[in-house]
């Protein structure tokens, strides 16, 4: 079993779908073709052990990240990017996941903060 992302026009995931493994064939065609003729748009095949670029078996990743509906498929890098949290955030492209301009804290829970650009533990009223 094998998970696909169904693209808009513009390299947007609007679905994802479990379909075929990706070395079998429908009807003569390799998976990212057929579901793409199906759906009438482009289909990447997506890892769902790839997060962060790195597989979580210790396997090979694949495509940066596994895809979500909302993430924006780069066809130059090859890779699913989620969509950005915050607009002070940056783009890793070694993990392919957004960092903040202030690492966060090791230990206890915090948020972050836009406004400030730092990490806020959370107040009891919150």
């Amino acid at each position: 079993m094998a998970h696909y992302a169904i693209l808009d026009d513009t390299n947007v995931v609007v679905q994802v779908i479990t379909g075929i493994d990706e070395d079998e064939l429908i009807e003569g065609k390799d998976p990212e073709t057929w579901y793409g003729e199906f759906h009438n748009a482009v289909c990447k095949r997506t890892s769902f052990n790839t997060n962060g670029n790195q597989h979580l078996l210790g396997g090979t990743p694949f495509r940066g990240n596994y895809a979500g509906i909302g993430y924006l498929y780069d066809p130059v890098e090859d890779v699913f990017i989620s969509p950005s949290p915050f607009p002070s955030w940056t783009l890793s492209t070694e993990s392919w996941t957004w960092e903040a301009p202030v690492p966060a804290p090791t230990s206890g829970v915090y948020y972050w903060n836009e406004d400030t650009l730092e990490w806020v533990i959370p107040s009891d009223d919150e």
